[in-house]
Formats: C-alpha cells, sequence, structure tokens
C-alpha cells in the first residue's frame, strides 16, 4: 500500500492504487450523467482534459481510524497513456507510466519493478484512460450532496472481490479537491490535492524511463 515502501512483490497493489486515483480523474468521459451536483462538477473538471499537475498529501489510517502515516508528492497526468506519481516525503519513490509499461523506482533501496501497463490496467476502470468504458458496469455513483464546502459523490465498486469497499471524491468550482478510498482491510486514505492545474505544456520525456545499471529491475 502507498503508506509503506513497495517492494517488488508490492507491485499489484501499487497498480491497484493508481488505477483508482487515474479512474477517480477520468471516468465520467464514459459515464451518460445523471442530475447531481457531484456529477456537473465532476464534468465540468473533465471536460477538455488533455494534462494535470498537482501536488498532494496523503493520510493512512488503519481499520481502527488510527493513523499509520502521512506523505506527500506530485502527480502528473498526460493523457491519454502517461502518469507520474513521484513521492517526495518521508521518502522519494516513482511511478512511471510511458504507455507500454509502469515503472516503479526506489532510488533509496536502487530497486526498479517493471510491469505491462496494459496487462495492469485490463480489466479495470482505468482503462478509460485508453478507451471508451461503460464505468456503470463497473460501479455505483451514489450523490452525497454538500459538505465541508465540496460536492462528494461516493464510488460503490459492483465487484464483490475488488481491492475497494468505496471510493470518495469531493469537488469544489469544477476542481477535485480531495479523494477517500477504502480498502477490503479497512485501510482509509485521504488524499488533499493542492495547486491543481489543467493542460500544461508537459514534455513527453517526464514520462520516459531508463533504467540505471546500478539498480535491479523485477519484471512482473
Amino acid at each position: 500500500c502507498w503508506h509503506q515502501r513497495p517492494s517488488k512483490t508490492d507491485l499489484p497493489r501499487v497498480i491497484a492504487l493508481l488505477k483508482t486515483f487515474l479512474f477517480a480523474l477520468v471516468m465520467l468521459t464514459a459515464v451518460n450523467a445523471r442530475a447531481g451536483a457531484g456529477l456537473d462538477q465532476l464534468n465540468g473538471f473533465l471536460d477538455g482534459l488533455q494534462s494535470l499537475a498537482t501536488t498532494f498529501d496523503q493520510s493512512v489510517y488503519n481499520a481502527e481510524n488510527s493513523s499509520t502515516g502521512s506523505f506527500q508528492g506530485q502527480f502528473l497526468l498526460k493523457r491519454p497513456q502517461r502518469f507520474r506519481w513521484n513521492y517526495t516525503a518521508p521518502y522519494q519513490q516513482d511511478i512511471i507510466a510511458d504507455g507500454d509499461w509502469v515503472w516503479v523506482v526506489d532510488k533509496d533501496l536502487e530497486q526498479v519493478s517493471q510491469q505491462s501497463q496494459k496487462e495492469a490496467l485490463r480489466g479495470t476502470p482505468a482503462l478509460v484512460l485508453l478507451a471508451d468504458a461503460d464505468i456503470n458496469k463497473q460501479f455505483e455513483l451514489v450523490e452525497l450532496g454538500k459538505h465541508q464546502g465540496l460536492e462528494w459523490l461516493e464510488l460503490i465498486p459492483r465487484d464483490p472481490e475488488g481491492p475497494f469497499e468505496r471510493i470518495q471524491l469531493g469537488l469544489a468550482d469544477q476542481v477535485l479537491q480531495r479523494m477517500e478510498t477504502r480498502d477490503r482491510f479497512g485501510q482509509i486514505s485521504r488524499f488533499v490535492f493542492l495547486g491543481m492545474q489543467r493542460n500544461l505544456e508537459l514534455p513527453d520525456k517526464l514520462f520516459v524511463y531508463t533504467p540505471s545499471a546500478e539498480h535491479d529491475v523485477f519484471a512482473h
């Protein structure tokens, strides 16, 4: 999970969390939106989205609602197939999708994990990044109303074997500002997005990774 330094065996879980975050950004491009302030907010945010840059604060809690860690980083998205999720504190770790591969780069441990992006995203809502998908078949979308100054949506997975029980999104002024996920073990991750910018000119080289000779590469 994201509050721990992933080892090579943790890559599938890292990918699952990434897929959830990416899906939260782009899911409604393929949904016939029903009336609701939350859906209207998200549709406005996603309309014409080509690239995205934001920093984030992440707080993680266990099933007893006790804090297990806090983290900071940056997220970059260049549609349709490329993204970076960079942890900057309390340790450095880069997760890079170049359109063909997903790389998890741990500089301190000099370790890299590699997985086919097609395989990593197969059969998941994140496929909406690559092509239209009927998201309503995979999630129930529920309007939660307004609180803390945000319009909230809840996504309830229809697949009982999936990694998450629910995902909640908080938006204001057609900007995604908060996200909360709860997994099947009761662990909660809360994200606050800061300084989000749309449709910047992001160089392609940001989404390219070539393993260093000093790093061990573990393929999946």
